[in-house]
């Protein structure tokens, strides 16, 4: 699993948008976003990026660093 947690989420949706996965779906009873399918997860970061209110959780032992190729 590569995502942790989702704590003091607004229920905006951008994460669920920007995750080119799937991984993250709105909860109906909540209105709020919750992880799925963590397995599916490929660390790249977008749902982290894109939260205004940096509600999700990666934690340095899951993550990895980003590799920028040039030239």
């Amino acid at each position: 699993m590569a995502i942790d947690q989702i704590n003091g989420c607004i229920g905006c949706g951008i994460c669920v948008q920007a995750c080119p996965t799937d991984v993250i779906r709105m909860d109906e009873k909540s209105g709020k976003a919750v992880i799925r399918y963590p397995e599916d997860c490929q660390i790249c970061h977008l749902c982290r990026m894109n939260c205004p209110v940096d509600a999700i959780t990666i934690t340095p032992e899951k993550s990895i660093l980003v590799i920028v190729a040039w030239g």
